[in-house]
């Protein structure tokens, strides 16, 4: 099968840092799915493994954490799908990744995709879906409905992959005043029109720019990016006895953790590949969750999230990709189509 692989961590400049490949096929596990891969989206964490994990002497490493298909084959356990259904998945950080032309995925994790989205417009969904759902009603327990009326929830970054996905969710979803950080006039219309309530500069004290504006202490905050950067700002802004969600990576110590202390904060880390890397024995949800997601999309009451259609499956374009989530100027997601 085509893929497209990397052998060392290397600048994305580079030509060896991604490549055109020819691997074996591979073979669906008992639970698994064999999908034939039509569209894949990029995520920041492809950008992170390709510069932090290198494959052994000689072998070759696939990225790729989002993936839209048609199953072609299924394991012997396999109870939910079966051959010709459509899916989408964000796979699991353990196994290859989903940049090549066949891809083997658990069942628990994968759900029939949206009838109301291209393949390319679904793919930029599932890994942000994921992190944003299990962010909200997970980790920091939002309630659904109107429970959360007359309280704030501050999404700093609020224009990347997982931004776009998380705004829509609590606007729909919660009774939560939505407040969003964006810094350039594009990126404040996009969040915008994903349903923000308010949009501040996060370049700026937030702190002040929530008050100038009237608007409450926010009871919950998710930075989704430069966390070590705005933690000052969130102590200082977010209620008291509030949540505060992260999915980046701060370098250690620069964290201030005893700053949590006096208003009796709380941290709670997203990271939605645990279930499948410890199949936790609520791995299925899921699966359950994105058929939710995929449910609302086709209603009409969620919308893809791509920013940015960089053609078809190659090193080439793949190079492309990373390079503009490295810039730290992507807008939605950036999603490839066929090979």
């Amino acid at each position: 099968m085509k893929a497209v692989a990397y052998q060392q961590s290397l600048p994305i400049h580079d030509p060896s840092s991604l490549q055109d490949v020819e691997l074996p096929d591979p073979e669906p596990g008992p639970r698994d799915l064999l999908v034939e891969v039509s569209a894949i989206a990029v995520n920041p964490v492809d950008t992170k493994m390709r510069m932090r994990s290198v494959p052994p002497a000689g072998e070759w490493a696939v990225l790729g954490w989002d993936a839209v298909g048609t199953v072609r084959a299924v394991g012997a356990q396999v109870t939910l799908f079966q051959p010709g259904d459509r899916v989408w998945y964000a796979g699991a950080i353990h196994r290859p990744g989903a940049n090549a032309q066949l891809h083997r995925v658990d069942e628990r994790i994968a759900a029939l995709a949206p009838k109301s989205l291209s393949d390319a417009d679904a793919a930029a969904l599932p890994l942000t879906a994921i992190t944003a759902w299990e962010m909200l009603f997970d980790r920091l327990r939002v309630p659904q409905g109107a429970f959360a009326q007359g309280e704030a929830l501050l999404v700093i970054g609020a224009a990347g992959g997982v931004g776009s996905i998380l705004v829509q969710l609590a606007r729909q979803l919660t009774g939560l005043t939505v407040i969003a950080t964006a810094s350039r006039p594009e990126t404040v219309e996009w969040v915008k029109s994903l349903g923000a309530h308010h949009v501040i500069d996060h370049t700026r004290p937030m702190a002040e720019a929530i008050r100038s504006a009237g608007l409450p202490a926010p009871r919950h905050v998710v930075c989704l990016t430069h966390t070590e950067q705005h933690m000052a700002q969130i102590v200082e802004l977010i209620a008291p006895q509030g949540q505060i969600g992260l999915i980046d990576d701060p370098a250690p110590g620069s964290i201030d953790i005893l700053a949590l202390k006096r208003k009796a904060l709380s941290l709670h880390w997203e990271l939605m590949f645990t279930r499948s890397l410890f199949e936790t024995p609520d791995m299925i949800e899921q699966h359950r969750l994105l058929t939710e997601v995929a449910r609302r999309v086709d209603a009409g009451e969620l919308r893809t999230t791509v920013g940015e259609h960089m053609g078809t499956i190659n090193a080439a374009n793949l190079r492309r990709a990373h390079a503009l989530l490295e810039s730290g100027k992507a807008r939605g997601k950036i999603v490839l189509e066929g090979f």
